[in-house]
């Protein structure tokens, strides 16, 4: 299937592994040009050059909304314009209520909640003077199900899929579609970190007995980028193997 990105430009945030590198992969795949950032020259450009020549690395921290402009910037520089922005980032502290100061929230909703809202505010409005943009959120099923022990990211998190659902509304009949994934448990560094290295203890907890692919959710964000999902905005979809168990 064509997924009608070929020649498209994306920005794709913390992609020097993980999630944000499966997701640029299956860009590229499908003919888009692509911008990635990370905070470690030597892993950033280690990605781009895995990734092949239409991959732009770019050094920026997004856990700060200046940082996270300035990836928006650079992106536009390398590539010309950004029609495709997949906003990620990295996890903030493990910690329950009464082991988290309030002073941490701070960092926390800088990383994962006002740097997705700094990029969006970047990109969106190119995107709407063009009448076309994709925005797919990387967040997490936590948004639906908090995780124990991860009060700063269930926190952030949630916000960050409030602003995404009131932002897809204001934006969809500029044809600019805004969405979130919500991953569970997939095997990237951050996992393998909470769970001290025992991914198959993670698996335990799904329904599937497996943890997710990066590559496989890269593909789901190459999907939702394309065309065919043009009539797909303001949803939030977990990619989860299963692991949210509510109705709704």
């Amino acid at each position: 299937m064509d997924l009608g990105l070929n020649g498209r430009r994306a920005a794709v945030a913390a992609a020097s592994g993980g999630l944000g590198l499966g997701s640029a992969r299956a860009l590229l795949a499908e003919g888009a040009r692509v911008a990635i950032c990370g905070r470690d020259e030597a892993r950033i450009t280690a990605a781009a050059a895995e990734l092949g020549p239409d991959a732009h690395p770019i050094v920026a921290d997004v856990g700060t909304p200046e940082g996270a402009t300035a990836f928006v910037a650079a992106a536009r520089a390398a590539l010309g314009g950004v029609d495709v922005l997949v906003t990620n980032a990295g996890g903030p502290p493990p910690g329950g209520f009464a082991a988290t100061p309030v002073d941490a929230y701070r960092a926390a909703l800088d990383l994962n909640l006002m740097s997705t809202v700094a990029m969006c505010h970047a990109a969106v409005p190119e995107m709407r003077e063009r009448g076309w943009g994709r925005i797919v959120a990387i967040t997490s099923v936590a948004v639906r199900q908090p995780n124990p022990n991860l009060i700063l990211s269930n926190t952030a998190r949630a916000g960050a899929t409030a602003f995404l659902k009131t932002l897809a509304r204001e934006v969809a009949a500029d044809g600019v579609t805004v969405n979130s994934l919500q991953p569970g448990l997939h095997a990237t560094d951050r996992l393998r970190q909470l769970w001290d290295g025992d991914l198959e203890a993670a698996a335990r907890e799904v329904p599937t007995r497996t943890t997710g692919s990066p590559e496989d959710f890269g593909a789901f964000v190459a999907y939702l980028c394309s065309r065919q999902a043009a009539f797909v905005t303001g949803a939030s979809i977990q990619v989860d193997g299963g692991q949210y168990a509510g109705l709704l």
